[in-house]
């Protein structure tokens, strides 16, 4: 009977590299074919609004697919197999790529309503992942802290921002009115937002991959729209503050051990 009950578990860090696997494969499938014949920037342009930053910036996923497939790889040694810090990010690493690979395809087959329950799903378990990752200990290694913290704080970077995204390309399709607001102040209320965030996080984990990425795309964004009276000036000195947020959080770690939190 043990057996049977510790075989799904024994299972789990296999199928959490299949899974990332698939994803990959899914995301690269979506622009290559293209899925329904759209490619997934050209679905992104139709859409009137800011917070979308330059076509470069999307590079960084690049950098999240190594880093998930990175953390697969490391997680199946037999030296960290059975470690709980790890054995409890898969189930939520699991449900992360489902989600992902469904927001994909409701994307490209022009579900935009539903693309927020994936989008949610897909943010509500990498936030349940870093919050398990904060607790304890942290890293017990530098490979640790590089293989799985750190792909996992660039991850959930980037999608604190597609998520705002997604929200304001949905509305936008939908028609919104903005209930009298225009699309230059709800901007403004984006940035607020993500300036919070990234302050939040620098005087409470010093999150600096976090801060990064959200920088970048900032950035992104200003670069974008150079030209855009106020959303520009909001876009830039929004940046200015992540950038300050970053340093701060930077500074803050300067005194802590090598092993900490990237």
């Amino acid at each position: 009977m043990q057996r049977v009950k510790a075989a799904p578990k024994a299972l789990l860090p296999w199928l959490a590299l299949l899974s990332a696997l698939a994803t990959v494969a899914v995301n690269a499938a979506a622009n290559a074919l293209p899925l329904n014949g759209l490619k997934t920037g050209e679905i992104s342009d139709r859409f009137a609004v800011y917070f979308v930053p330059a076509g470069y910036v999307f590079a960084v996923w690049g950098l999240i697919y190594v880093g998930i497939l990175a953390f697969s790889v490391y997680q199946l040694r037999p030296a960290v197999r059975e470690d709980p810090r790890l054995a409890g990010v898969r189930p939520w690493f699991l449900a992360s790529n489902l989600a992902n690979a469904a927001w994909v395809f409701l994307w490209h087959y022009e579900r935009f309503p539903l693309t927020l329950v994936a989008m949610g799903a897909l943010l509500a378990s990498l936030v349940a992942i870093h919050l398990h990752l904060r607790r304890g200990l942290g890293p017990s290694s530098p490979w640790e802290r590089w293989l799985v913290d750190a792909p996992f704080s660039l991850y959930l970077g980037w999608i604190s921002v597609a998520a705002i995204a997604n929200v304001a390309a949905v509305l936008d399709s939908a028609g919104w009115s903005g209930w009298g607001l225009s699309q230059e102040a709800w901007m403004g209320v984006a940035l607020a937002l993500v300036v919070a965030l990234a302050w939040l996080l620098a005087l409470r984990e010093r999150e600096g991959v976090f801060l990064a990425v959200l920088l970048w795309a900032l950035v992104g964004i200003g670069v974008r729209f150079p030209n855009s009276g106020f959303v520009t000036l909001a876009t830039w000195g929004a940046a200015l503050l992540v950038g300050l947020a970053l340093a701060a959080a930077l500074w803050g770690r300067a005194g802590r051990p090598s092993g900490g939190y990237p």
